[in-house]
Protein backbone atom coordinates (compact mmCIF):
# COMPACT_ATOMS: atom_id res chain seq x y z
CA UNK A 1 0.00 0.00 0.00
CA UNK A 2 1.49 3.43 -1.15
CA UNK A 3 1.49 6.08 1.42
CA UNK A 4 -0.19 8.88 -0.58
CA UNK A 5 -3.61 7.51 -1.53
CA UNK A 6 -3.67 6.03 1.94
CA UNK A 7 -3.17 9.51 2.90
CA UNK A 8 -5.51 11.44 1.26
CA UNK A 9 -7.93 8.72 1.46
CA UNK A 10 -7.60 9.37 5.30
CA UNK A 11 -8.10 12.78 4.86
CA UNK A 12 -11.16 13.43 2.48
CA UNK A 13 -13.43 11.06 4.84
CA UNK A 14 -12.95 12.30 8.10
CA UNK A 15 -13.33 15.95 5.94
CA UNK A 16 -16.50 14.57 4.34
CA UNK A 17 -17.87 13.08 7.77
CA UNK A 18 -17.00 16.46 9.67
CA UNK A 19 -19.36 18.53 6.85
CA UNK A 20 -22.08 16.20 6.77
CA UNK A 21 -22.91 16.44 10.31
CA UNK A 22 -21.69 20.03 10.67
CA UNK A 23 -19.25 19.17 13.07
CA UNK A 24 -16.58 21.88 12.57
CA UNK A 25 -15.81 25.28 11.31
CA UNK A 26 -12.51 27.01 10.58
CA UNK A 27 -13.17 30.36 12.68
CA UNK A 28 -12.34 29.21 15.91
CA UNK A 29 -9.77 26.53 17.66
CA UNK A 30 -10.82 23.03 19.22
CA UNK A 31 -10.20 21.23 22.22
CA UNK A 32 -8.79 17.89 21.56
CA UNK A 33 -8.71 15.01 23.89
CA UNK A 34 -5.88 13.51 23.97
CA UNK A 35 -4.68 10.83 26.21
CA UNK A 36 -1.98 9.92 24.20
CA UNK A 37 -3.13 5.88 22.91
CA UNK A 38 -3.52 5.34 19.51
CA UNK A 39 -7.44 7.01 18.76
CA UNK A 40 -6.19 10.27 20.15
CA UNK A 41 -2.97 10.78 18.78
CA UNK A 42 -4.88 9.77 15.56
CA UNK A 43 -7.15 12.56 15.73
CA UNK A 44 -5.19 15.19 16.62
CA UNK A 45 -2.65 14.48 13.74
CA UNK A 46 -5.90 14.53 11.41
CA UNK A 47 -7.34 17.39 12.21
CA UNK A 48 -3.96 19.48 12.07
CA UNK A 49 -3.60 18.00 8.48
CA UNK A 50 -7.17 19.68 7.51
CA UNK A 51 -5.67 22.60 9.19
CA UNK A 52 -7.97 23.40 12.23
CA UNK A 53 -6.43 25.26 15.05
CA UNK A 54 -6.03 22.29 17.59
CA UNK A 55 -5.49 22.82 20.98
CA UNK A 56 -4.36 19.15 22.97
CA UNK A 57 -6.05 18.79 26.78
CA UNK A 58 -4.75 16.35 28.51
CA UNK A 59 -6.00 14.01 31.88
CA UNK A 60 -3.63 12.35 34.34
CA UNK A 61 -6.17 10.39 36.38
CA UNK A 62 -3.31 9.08 38.32
CA UNK A 63 -4.91 5.42 37.88
CA UNK A 64 -1.65 3.54 36.48
CA UNK A 65 1.03 4.93 38.69
CA UNK A 66 3.73 5.95 36.31
CA UNK A 67 2.21 4.78 33.75
CA UNK A 68 -0.44 7.81 33.59
CA UNK A 69 2.50 9.72 33.83
CA UNK A 70 4.74 8.69 31.44
CA UNK A 71 1.74 9.19 29.28
CA UNK A 72 1.41 12.81 29.93
CA UNK A 73 5.30 13.22 29.28
CA UNK A 74 4.15 11.54 25.95
CA UNK A 75 1.20 14.00 25.21
CA UNK A 76 3.23 16.96 26.00
CA UNK A 77 6.61 15.53 24.32
CA UNK A 78 4.23 15.40 20.94
CA UNK A 79 2.70 18.48 21.24
CA UNK A 80 5.52 20.26 21.90
CA UNK A 81 7.57 19.05 18.87
CA UNK A 82 4.56 19.99 16.78
CA UNK A 83 3.54 23.93 18.42
CA UNK A 84 0.45 22.43 19.39
CA UNK A 85 -0.90 24.41 22.51
CA UNK A 86 -1.18 21.89 25.47
CA UNK A 87 -2.96 21.90 28.55
CA UNK A 88 -3.07 19.45 31.07
CA UNK A 89 -5.04 18.60 34.74
CA UNK A 90 -4.23 16.28 37.34
CA UNK A 91 -7.50 14.31 39.00
CA UNK A 92 -7.86 12.23 42.31
CA UNK A 93 -9.89 10.20 40.22
CA UNK A 94 -10.22 7.13 43.38
CA UNK A 95 -11.57 9.76 45.88
CA UNK A 96 -14.19 11.35 43.97
CA UNK A 97 -15.17 7.81 42.81
CA UNK A 98 -16.04 7.06 46.29
CA UNK A 99 -16.94 10.70 47.27
CA UNK A 100 -20.06 10.22 44.68
CA UNK A 101 -20.32 6.60 44.61
CA UNK A 102 -19.80 5.85 40.94
CA UNK A 103 -17.24 3.61 39.39
CA UNK A 104 -14.08 4.72 38.61
CA UNK A 105 -14.66 4.44 34.50
CA UNK A 106 -17.67 6.95 35.39
CA UNK A 107 -15.75 9.25 38.15
CA UNK A 108 -13.72 9.49 35.15
CA UNK A 109 -15.57 10.62 32.23
CA UNK A 110 -17.58 13.32 34.65
CA UNK A 111 -13.98 14.76 35.37
CA UNK A 112 -12.74 14.66 32.20
CA UNK A 113 -15.55 16.51 30.37
CA UNK A 114 -16.07 18.64 33.17
CA UNK A 115 -12.74 19.75 32.24
CA UNK A 116 -12.74 19.72 29.10
CA UNK A 117 -16.25 22.43 28.48
CA UNK A 118 -14.61 24.96 31.17
CA UNK A 119 -11.67 24.64 28.84
CA UNK A 120 -13.65 25.14 26.10
CA UNK A 121 -15.61 28.34 27.50
CA UNK A 122 -12.53 29.64 28.97
CA UNK A 123 -9.92 29.84 25.29
CA UNK A 124 -13.24 30.39 23.42
CA UNK A 125 -13.23 27.27 21.38
CA UNK A 126 -15.74 26.09 19.38
CA UNK A 127 -15.87 22.30 20.11
CA UNK A 128 -14.59 19.32 22.33
CA UNK A 129 -13.45 16.86 20.00
CA UNK A 130 -12.84 12.86 20.67
CA UNK A 131 -11.53 10.22 19.33
CA UNK A 132 -14.37 7.87 19.40
CA UNK A 133 -14.33 5.45 16.32
CA UNK A 134 -16.35 2.97 14.51
CA UNK A 135 -15.35 0.23 16.77
CA UNK A 136 -16.07 1.93 20.12
CA UNK A 137 -19.70 2.72 18.83
CA UNK A 138 -20.49 -0.97 17.91
CA UNK A 139 -19.01 -1.57 21.58
CA UNK A 140 -21.69 1.17 22.77
CA UNK A 141 -24.84 -0.22 20.97
CA UNK A 142 -24.19 -3.96 22.73
CA UNK A 143 -23.11 -2.42 25.86
CA UNK A 144 -26.58 -0.82 25.90
CA UNK A 145 -28.23 -3.92 25.08
CA UNK A 146 -26.92 -6.02 27.22
CA UNK A 147 -27.68 -3.59 29.95
CA UNK A 148 -30.92 -3.38 28.79
CA UNK A 149 -32.29 0.05 27.01
CA UNK A 150 -34.89 1.88 25.01
CA UNK A 151 -34.75 2.78 21.43
CA UNK A 152 -32.43 5.58 21.48
CA UNK A 153 -30.00 3.31 23.55
CA UNK A 154 -29.48 1.54 20.41
CA UNK A 155 -28.61 4.39 18.20
CA UNK A 156 -25.55 4.12 19.88
CA UNK A 157 -22.64 7.58 19.57
CA UNK A 158 -24.09 10.69 17.83
CA UNK A 159 -21.62 12.38 15.51
CA UNK A 160 -22.29 15.56 17.61
CA UNK A 161 -23.81 15.62 21.31
CA UNK A 162 -23.50 19.51 21.95
CA UNK A 163 -20.56 21.16 22.08
CA UNK A 164 -18.62 17.61 21.99
CA UNK A 165 -17.93 16.17 18.27
CA UNK A 166 -16.62 12.68 17.06
CA UNK A 167 -14.72 13.17 13.58
CA UNK A 168 -13.65 9.31 13.45
CA UNK A 169 -16.55 7.97 14.48
CA UNK A 170 -16.85 6.26 10.78
CA UNK A 171 -13.33 5.61 10.75
CA UNK A 172 -12.30 1.86 11.64
CA UNK A 173 -9.75 1.01 14.57
CA UNK A 174 -7.43 -0.68 11.78
CA UNK A 175 -7.57 2.64 9.63
CA UNK A 176 -6.50 4.69 12.45
CA UNK A 177 -3.57 2.12 13.33
CA UNK A 178 -2.82 2.15 9.48
CA UNK A 179 -2.78 6.17 9.07
CA UNK A 180 -0.20 6.40 12.59
CA UNK A 181 2.25 3.45 10.71
CA UNK A 182 2.23 5.47 7.17
CA UNK A 183 2.85 8.99 8.73
CA UNK A 184 5.37 7.05 11.50
CA UNK A 185 3.31 8.54 14.67
CA UNK A 186 4.13 6.93 17.53
CA UNK A 187 1.91 6.35 20.52
CA UNK A 188 1.36 5.08 23.91
CA UNK A 189 -0.83 1.73 24.64
CA UNK A 190 -2.79 1.71 27.88
CA UNK A 191 -2.21 -1.82 29.49
CA UNK A 192 -5.65 -1.58 30.89
CA UNK A 193 -7.36 -2.09 27.17
CA UNK A 194 -5.55 -5.81 26.98
CA UNK A 195 -7.63 -7.12 29.92
CA UNK A 196 -10.95 -7.86 30.73
CA UNK A 197 -11.49 -5.80 33.69
CA UNK A 198 -13.61 -3.19 32.16
CA UNK A 199 -16.96 -4.46 30.69
CA UNK A 200 -16.38 -2.47 27.46
CA UNK A 201 -13.06 -4.02 27.21
CA UNK A 202 -14.76 -7.74 27.31
CA UNK A 203 -17.22 -7.31 25.15
CA UNK A 204 -14.13 -6.03 23.15
CA UNK A 205 -11.83 -9.01 23.48
CA UNK A 206 -14.60 -11.51 23.94
CA UNK A 207 -17.94 -11.00 22.88
CA UNK A 208 -17.33 -8.80 19.43
CA UNK A 209 -15.10 -12.21 18.10
CA UNK A 210 -17.45 -14.64 19.07
CA UNK A 211 -19.65 -12.66 16.87
CA UNK A 212 -17.73 -12.60 14.17
CA UNK A 213 -17.37 -16.25 13.87
CA UNK A 214 -21.24 -16.17 13.48
CA UNK A 215 -20.57 -13.19 11.28
CA UNK A 216 -17.68 -11.72 9.87
CA UNK A 217 -19.28 -8.02 9.48
CA UNK A 218 -21.19 -7.52 12.50
CA UNK A 219 -19.50 -4.70 13.58
CA UNK A 220 -20.47 -3.09 9.81
CA UNK A 221 -24.21 -4.59 10.43
CA UNK A 222 -24.73 -2.96 14.11
CA UNK A 223 -23.31 0.17 12.74
CA UNK A 224 -25.79 -0.16 9.96
CA UNK A 225 -28.89 -0.80 12.28
CA UNK A 226 -27.83 1.64 14.75
CA UNK A 227 -28.10 4.61 11.72
CA UNK A 228 -31.38 3.19 10.43
CA UNK A 229 -32.36 3.08 14.26
CA UNK A 230 -31.80 6.66 14.32
CA UNK A 231 -34.01 7.97 12.04
CA UNK A 232 -36.93 6.03 13.53
CA UNK A 233 -35.74 7.31 17.14
CA UNK A 234 -36.02 11.13 15.78
CA UNK A 235 -39.57 9.99 14.49
CA UNK A 236 -40.47 8.21 17.83
CA UNK A 237 -39.48 11.35 20.05
CA UNK A 238 -41.27 13.44 17.62
CA UNK A 239 -44.66 11.36 18.30
CA UNK A 240 -44.17 11.08 21.61
CA UNK A 241 -43.40 14.87 22.40
CA UNK A 242 -47.42 15.23 20.69
CA UNK A 243 -48.79 11.98 22.92
CA UNK A 244 -47.15 14.13 25.70
CA UNK A 245 -49.00 17.04 24.77
CA UNK A 246 -52.38 15.17 24.83
CA UNK A 247 -51.45 13.00 28.50
CA UNK A 248 -49.97 16.53 30.71
CA UNK A 249 -52.28 19.03 32.26
CA UNK A 250 -51.06 22.56 33.18
CA UNK A 251 -49.84 21.23 36.98
CA UNK A 252 -47.85 18.64 34.92
CA UNK A 253 -50.02 16.04 36.09
CA UNK A 254 -50.77 12.52 33.82
CA UNK A 255 -54.52 12.46 32.47
CA UNK A 256 -55.36 8.59 33.10
CA UNK A 257 -58.08 8.54 30.17
CA UNK A 258 -55.90 10.41 27.68
CA UNK A 259 -52.82 8.31 28.13
CA UNK A 260 -54.72 5.12 28.03
CA UNK A 261 -56.14 6.19 24.70
CA UNK A 262 -52.50 6.64 23.50
CA UNK A 263 -50.79 3.23 21.24
CA UNK A 264 -48.56 2.56 23.83
CA UNK A 265 -49.81 3.91 27.09
CA UNK A 266 -46.63 2.16 29.29
CA UNK A 267 -44.10 3.74 26.92
CA UNK A 268 -45.85 7.35 26.86
CA UNK A 269 -45.84 6.86 30.92
CA UNK A 270 -42.38 5.73 31.18
CA UNK A 271 -40.93 8.65 29.24
CA UNK A 272 -42.59 10.98 30.93
CA UNK A 273 -41.70 9.72 34.19
CA UNK A 274 -38.08 8.75 33.80
CA UNK A 275 -36.77 12.15 33.88
CA UNK A 276 -38.52 12.14 37.84
CA UNK A 277 -36.34 9.19 38.67
CA UNK A 278 -38.65 6.07 38.51
CA UNK A 279 -37.28 3.00 36.38
CA UNK A 280 -39.30 0.18 34.37
CA UNK A 281 -39.96 -1.47 36.93
CA UNK A 282 -41.97 1.38 39.45
CA UNK A 283 -43.34 2.08 36.20
CA UNK A 284 -45.28 -1.02 35.22
CA UNK A 285 -46.64 -1.31 38.63
CA UNK A 286 -48.01 2.08 38.19
CA UNK A 287 -49.35 1.15 34.81
CA UNK A 288 -51.09 -1.56 36.67
CA UNK A 289 -52.84 0.37 39.53
CA UNK A 290 -54.42 2.85 36.78
CA UNK A 291 -57.75 1.09 36.64
CA UNK A 292 -57.62 0.42 40.88
CA UNK A 293 -58.54 2.94 43.58
CA UNK A 294 -57.46 6.40 44.88
CA UNK A 295 -54.96 6.66 47.12
CA UNK A 296 -51.69 4.49 46.01
CA UNK A 297 -48.40 5.95 46.31
CA UNK A 298 -44.57 5.43 44.51
CA UNK A 299 -41.60 6.58 45.16
CA UNK A 300 -38.72 7.34 42.98
CA UNK A 301 -35.21 8.67 45.21
CA UNK A 302 -36.19 11.81 44.46
CA UNK A 303 -40.31 12.05 43.32
CA UNK A 304 -43.54 10.56 44.85
CA UNK A 305 -46.45 9.75 42.87
CA UNK A 306 -49.81 10.07 43.89
CA UNK A 307 -52.37 7.60 41.86
CA UNK A 308 -55.69 10.33 42.21
CA UNK A 309 -59.45 9.36 40.93
CA UNK A 310 -58.49 10.39 37.23
CA UNK A 311 -54.90 11.65 37.12
CA UNK A 312 -51.23 11.06 38.63
CA UNK A 313 -49.66 13.27 40.44
CA UNK A 314 -45.97 13.36 40.49
CA UNK A 315 -44.12 16.26 43.69
CA UNK A 316 -40.46 16.04 45.02
CA UNK A 317 -40.03 14.25 48.11
CA UNK A 318 -40.00 16.59 51.11
CA UNK A 319 -38.75 16.53 54.78
CA UNK A 320 -42.18 15.45 56.46
CA UNK A 321 -43.86 18.02 58.49
CA UNK A 322 -46.22 17.83 61.93
CA UNK A 323 -49.56 18.04 62.03
CA UNK A 324 -48.88 20.40 65.70
CA UNK A 325 -45.79 22.42 63.86
CA UNK A 326 -47.54 25.97 63.94
CA UNK A 327 -45.69 28.92 62.48
CA UNK A 328 -46.89 32.06 64.33
CA UNK A 329 -47.56 35.30 63.49
CA UNK A 330 -46.91 38.35 65.25
CA UNK A 331 -48.66 41.90 65.01
CA UNK A 332 -45.72 43.25 63.55
CA UNK A 333 -44.95 40.96 60.94
CA UNK A 334 -45.25 41.93 57.47
CA UNK A 335 -44.50 39.13 55.49
CA UNK A 336 -42.92 35.12 55.97
CA UNK A 337 -41.06 33.65 53.01
CA UNK A 338 -41.58 30.11 54.56
CA UNK A 339 -43.02 27.49 54.81
CA UNK A 340 -45.39 29.32 52.50
CA UNK A 341 -45.10 33.08 51.34
CA UNK A 342 -47.68 35.57 53.01
CA UNK A 343 -47.74 39.65 53.15
CA UNK A 344 -49.68 41.27 55.81
CA UNK A 345 -50.84 44.78 55.77
CA UNK A 346 -52.98 46.84 58.18
CA UNK A 347 -55.95 49.20 57.02
CA UNK A 348 -57.78 51.69 58.98
CA UNK A 349 -61.65 51.45 57.20
CA UNK A 350 -62.61 55.55 56.40
CA UNK A 351 -65.58 54.89 54.14
CA UNK A 352 -66.66 51.62 52.38
CA UNK A 353 -64.24 48.84 52.04
CA UNK A 354 -62.70 47.40 49.31
CA UNK A 355 -62.83 43.66 49.75
CA UNK A 356 -60.81 42.06 46.94
CA UNK A 357 -62.90 38.62 45.31
CA UNK A 358 -59.64 36.75 44.95
CA UNK A 359 -58.94 33.18 46.80
CA UNK A 360 -55.42 34.25 47.43
CA UNK A 361 -56.24 36.88 49.04
CA UNK A 362 -58.04 37.30 52.78
CA UNK A 363 -59.35 40.23 53.72
CA UNK A 364 -60.02 40.13 57.88
CA UNK A 365 -61.56 42.08 60.95
CA UNK A 366 -58.35 43.46 62.92
CA UNK A 367 -60.26 43.32 65.70
CA UNK A 368 -62.13 40.18 66.02
CA UNK A 369 -58.55 38.71 65.17
CA UNK A 370 -56.24 37.06 68.43
CA UNK A 371 -52.76 37.67 68.08
CA UNK A 372 -50.16 35.57 67.55
CA UNK A 373 -51.65 34.16 65.01
CA UNK A 374 -50.66 30.63 63.88
CA UNK A 375 -50.24 28.88 60.58
CA UNK A 376 -50.40 25.16 60.29
CA UNK A 377 -51.25 22.46 57.95
CA UNK A 378 -54.63 20.96 58.51
CA UNK A 379 -55.79 17.86 60.36
CA UNK A 380 -58.68 15.78 60.33
CA UNK A 381 -61.58 16.81 62.76
CA UNK A 382 -60.75 21.04 61.65
CA UNK A 383 -63.96 22.81 61.04
CA UNK A 384 -64.57 26.76 59.96
CA UNK A 385 -67.69 28.62 59.35
CA UNK A 386 -67.59 29.10 55.07
CA UNK A 387 -67.92 32.72 54.67
CA UNK A 388 -71.45 33.79 53.77
CA UNK A 389 -72.54 31.20 55.75
CA UNK A 390 -73.76 30.13 59.24
CA UNK A 391 -73.28 26.37 60.11
CA UNK A 392 -69.72 25.13 60.32
CA UNK A 393 -68.50 22.57 57.61
CA UNK A 394 -65.18 19.88 58.36
CA UNK A 395 -62.40 20.74 56.37
CA UNK A 396 -62.65 17.42 55.17
CA UNK A 397 -66.11 17.97 53.41
CA UNK A 398 -65.21 21.37 51.93
CA UNK A 399 -62.05 20.06 50.03
CA UNK A 400 -64.62 17.06 49.32
CA UNK A 401 -66.59 19.46 47.44
CA UNK A 402 -63.47 21.45 45.54
CA UNK A 403 -62.20 18.15 44.73
CA UNK A 404 -59.02 18.78 45.83
CA UNK A 405 -56.85 15.87 44.93
CA UNK A 406 -54.79 14.36 48.24
CA UNK A 407 -51.67 16.27 47.18
CA UNK A 408 -53.81 19.43 46.81
CA UNK A 409 -54.99 18.55 50.62
CA UNK A 410 -51.47 17.80 51.57
CA UNK A 411 -50.29 21.55 50.83
CA UNK A 412 -53.52 23.34 52.42
CA UNK A 413 -52.19 25.43 55.59
CA UNK A 414 -54.72 26.95 57.60
CA UNK A 415 -54.16 30.34 59.29
CA UNK A 416 -56.06 30.40 63.30
CA UNK A 417 -56.79 33.18 65.64
CA UNK A 418 -56.81 30.67 69.38
CA UNK A 419 -58.19 27.35 68.24
CA UNK A 420 -60.38 28.72 65.01
CA UNK A 421 -59.51 28.82 61.56
CA UNK A 422 -59.45 32.16 60.35
CA UNK A 423 -58.85 31.38 56.86
CA UNK A 424 -58.15 28.34 54.63
CA UNK A 425 -54.99 29.60 52.97
CA UNK A 426 -55.71 30.08 49.37
CA UNK A 427 -59.17 28.89 49.88
CA UNK A 428 -61.57 30.50 51.68
CA UNK A 429 -62.04 32.88 55.15
CA UNK A 430 -63.78 31.76 57.93
CA UNK A 431 -67.36 33.78 58.51
CA UNK A 432 -66.56 34.57 61.91
CA UNK A 433 -63.91 36.99 60.95
CA UNK A 434 -65.00 38.85 58.32
CA UNK A 435 -64.89 42.86 57.68
CA UNK A 436 -68.73 43.67 58.53
CA UNK A 437 -70.70 47.52 58.81
CA UNK A 438 -69.15 47.83 62.33
CA UNK A 439 -65.31 47.39 61.43
CA UNK A 440 -63.14 49.75 61.95
CA UNK A 441 -59.89 48.02 60.47
CA UNK A 442 -58.96 45.79 58.41
CA UNK A 443 -56.02 43.38 58.25
CA UNK A 444 -55.53 42.47 54.86
CA UNK A 445 -53.12 38.92 54.35
CA UNK A 446 -52.00 38.01 50.51
CA UNK A 447 -51.03 34.38 49.27
CA UNK A 448 -47.85 33.93 46.92
CA UNK A 449 -48.48 30.36 45.52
Amino acid sequence: MHMYPYFFSMLRKVRAYIEEFHLLTDDKPIIVGVSGGADSVALLSVLCDLNYQCIAAHCNFHLRGSESDHDEAFVRTFTSARNIPYYKIDFDTESYAEEKHISIEMAARELRYQWFEQLRVSLSAQAIAVAHHEQDNVETVLLNLIRGTGIKGLTGMQPKNEYVVRPLLSVKRNDILAWLEHKDISYVTDSTNLSDEYTRNFIRLKIIPLLEEINPSVSEAIIRTAENLTDAEKLYASSLSEYQKKVLSEDHSVLIEPLLNTPAPKTVLYEILKSYGFNRSVVNDIYLSLSGESGKRFYSSTHQLLKDRDRLFIVPLAEPEKDTQCLFLNEQDREIQSPIKLSLRNEVIIESPSISKEKNIATLDRDKLQFPLCLRRWKEGDWFIPFGMKGRKKLSDYFTDRKLSLFEKEKIRVLCSGENIVWIVGERIDNRFCVDKNSKEMLIIQFFD
